[in-house]
C-alpha cells in the first residue's frame, strides 16, 4: 500500500530541508527521501569521523536576506556563534590576504616582481585585449599578466579541470566584478581613512556589506550540520517523515487524479512507493529526469549538463594552533591540493579536546578519474606529502586521516547549459504541474546555501497559497528576490553566480 503525503520532497539538502519545517509546521503532511543513508544537510552536511566533525566545503552563514536569516535563527535558536574571518592565498612560500590586498601583494612579491607586476599591470590598461573572450584576457585586463598568472590561474585550473584559455571571459566578469586593482589600493586607502562606526566590508557611503570582505560570521557551534539535523528533528517533530537511504527510482503523474507517484529503493534492495499531490526536488536533473517518462529531447538535454566534483582529505594533526585561517587557497602549481580548511578555525567544538585540529584538504576533480578513483589510503598519503610540502605541519604531527568524496558539487555552466535547462524547465512546467525544482542541483544553479533555501521558501509559499506567486528562477545569488516580469526576470538573469563554460563549445 502507497504511503500517502500532501508533499513529497525528494532530498533532504538545505532546499529540502527547509521545505519540509515549513511546510511541516504549516500542517501540510510531508513525507522526505534521501539517498543518503546517514547524513542529512547534503553538501552542507557536517561529517563525523571519531568525534572529529568537518564541513564539506566550509559553509559561513551570511546572508543579505533578513528572512532567511531568521528562518537560521530560529531552527536553531541557542547554538550560533560569532566567528572571525580570516581567508588568505599560499603562493612560494608566503601568504597574500583574500580579497586581495594591493600593497600587501605587491611587498610580498619583492621589489624586481612587485615592478614587473605593475608593469604589466599598466601595459594592458594601455593595450588592452578590447574584447575579453576568455577567462585569461578578462582577469588580465584587470590586473595584468603577472598577477593574473599568480593569483588567478592555477587555482581555477584546479577548480575547474580546464585551462583558463578555454573559459568564458563571462564568467570572470560575474566572479570577480568590481574589483580591479585600482580599486584594490583605492579599498585599502579608504579603509586606512574610514570614519569611525563603518566595519571594514562597509561602504560609508551606504551601509552595503561586501560578502567577500566581511570580518566575521554566524557559525553552528558544532558545523552546519547541526542547523540540518535540527530542521530534520522539527520535521519529525511536526508530523513529516524523513526516509534516509532512500534513492529516487520511478516519478510518474496519474492525469485524472492529478495524484504522483513516488517510488524509492534502499541499497538492499527494499522499494518504498508515495503518493503525493506535489513533488519538490532538489535531486540534480539529470537523476530526476530518468525516473520520468519524458521525452527523448527532454531526457537529452537533462543528460547533458556537466558538474565538477571534489573530495576532502580530512588529517587529524597533534598540534591545535597551526594557523589561524578558515582556510587557505593554495596557488601553488607544485601541488595539486586546491583549498585546506582549518576546522578548529571554524569552531573549537569541531575538535575534540584542546591538544589536536583537524584540516581538510580538498582536491577537485571529475567523478571517475585518477583522483576520484585512488584508494583512500593512497589520498591519505598524497594530503599527508603536500601538507608537509607546503609547511603547514610536521608529517609525524599527522595521527590519522580519512576521505570523503561529494558528487556534484558544482553544476557547470557551460555554453550550452542554459539552453538544456530551460529544454527540461519547458517541459515540466508544460506536462508536469505541481513538480517544483528547488536548491542548487535541483535548479542547474551554482549559489550558496542560502540562495537554497530561499527558493525552497518561495515554492512553499506557493502550494500553500495554492497558485504560482512567485517564480523562483528569479531568485539571484544573494537570495533576494527579483519580481516577476521583463525587468525582474533581467536583473534576475544579469545577477545569476557563474561558473566556467568551454569556449570551445560555443555554437
Amino acid at each position: 500500500m502507497n504511503s500517502h503525503s500532501e508533499v513529497v520532497i525528494i532530498g533532504a539538502g538545505p532546499a529540502g530541508l527547509t521545505a519540509s519545517y515549513q511546510l511541516s509546521k504549516a500542517g501540510i503532511s510531508t513525507a522526505v527521501i534521501e539517498a543518503d543513508p546517514r547524513y542529512v544537510g547534503g553538501i552542507s552536511r557536517t561529517a563525523n569521523y571519531k568525534n572529529f566533525l568537518f564541513d564539506i566545503g566550509g559553509h559561513r552563514f551570511f546572508s543579505k536576506s533578513r528572512e532567511v536569516v531568521d528562518l537560521w535563527k530560529e531552527i536553531l535558536p541557542q547554538d550560533f556563534i560569532e566567528r572571525p574571518r580570516l581567508s588568505r592565498i599560499y603562493y612560494d612560500g608566503k601568504y597574500y590576504s583574500y580579497p586581495l590586498k594591493a600593497f600587501e601583494a605587491l611587498g610580498n612579491l619583492g621589489v624586481v616582481e612587485s615592478g614587473l607586476c605593475v608593469l604589466s599591470f599598466l601595459y594592458k590598461q594601455t593595450f588592452p585585449h578590447e574584447k575579453p573572450e576568455t577567462f585569461h584576457q578578462w582577469v588580465a585586463n584587470q590586473f595584468g599578466e603577472r598577477l593574473f598568472s599568480i593569483f588567478f590561474k592555477t587555482y581555477t585550473e584546479k577548480v575547474w579541470g580546464m585551462s583558463c584559455d578555454e573559459i568564458s571571459a563571462d564568467w570572470a566578469a560575474q566572479r570577480i566584478k568590481g574589483l580591479d586593482l585600482w580599486g584594490a589600493m583605492a579599498n585599502a586607502l579608504r579603509n586606512s581613512i574610514k570614519p569611525k562606526g563603518v566595519k571594514d566590508g562597509t561602504s560609508a557611503r551606504d551601509g552595503e556589506v561586501i560578502k567577500t570582505l566581511i570580518e566575521s560570521f554566524q557559525y553552528p557551534r558544532k558545523g552546519p550540520g547541526m542547523m540540518w539535523e535540527a530542521a530534520a528533528a522539527k520535521t519529525l517533530a511536526q508530523g513529516g517523515t524523513i526516509h534516509m537511504g532512500h534513492r529516487l527510482e520511478t516519478l510518474d503523474r496519474d492525469t485524472a487524479s492529478g495524484l504522483w507517484t513516488v517510488t524509492a529503493r534502499t541499497a538492499e534492495g527494499a522499494g518504498k512507493a508515495f503518493t503525493a499531490r506535489h513533488v519538490i526536488s532538489s535531486a540534480p536533473i539529470p537523476e530526476l529526469m530518468r525516473a520520468m517518462r519524458i521525452p527523448p529531447s527532454s531526457l537529452q538535454a537533462a543528460e547533458s549538463l556537466r558538474y565538477r566534483d571534489f573530495l576532502t582529505v580530512a588529517l587529524m594533526v597533534s598540534e591545535p594552533d597551526l594557523f589561524p585561517d578558515n582556510w587557505i587557497y593554495i596557488h601553488e602549481p607544485s601541488v595539486k591540493v586546491g583549498r585546506i580548511q582549518n576546522f578548529r578555525s571554524w569552531s573549537p567544538e569541531m575538535v575534540p579536546g584542546d591538544h589536536a585540529t583537524c584540516l581538510g584538504l580538498e582536491y577537485f576533480c571529475f567523478e571517475g578519474d585518477g583522483l576520484w578513483t585512488s584508494p583512500d589510503s593512497e589520498l591519505v598519503e598524497l594530503a599527508k606529502r603536500e601538507l608537509a610540502q607546503i609547511g603547514l605541519a610536521r608529517p609525524q604531527s599527522i595521527f590519522d586521516g580519512c576521505v570523503v568524496r561529494q558528487k556534484k558539487a558544482y553544476p557547470v555552466y557551460d555554453e550550452a547549459y542554459r539552453g538544456h535547462v530551460e529544454t527540461v524547465r519547458a517541459d515540466i512546467e508544460k506536462n508536469y504541474p505541481n513538480l517544483h525544482l528547488v536548491g542548487r542541483n535541483g535548479m542547474h544553479k551554482y549559489n550558496n546555501q542560502d540562495h537554497a533555501m530561499m527558493t525552497a521558501m518561495l515554492t512553499v509559499k506557493n502550494i500553500l497559497a495554492g497558485e504560482k506567486l512567485f517564480d523562483v528562477w528569479n531568485v539571484n545569488e544573494d537570495a533576494e528576490y527579483h519580481e516577476a516580469g521583463p525587468s525582474g526576470a533581467q536583473k534576475a538573469l544579469e545577477s545569476i553566480r557563474m561558473v566556467p563554460r568551454r569556449l570551445s563549445d560555443a555554437a
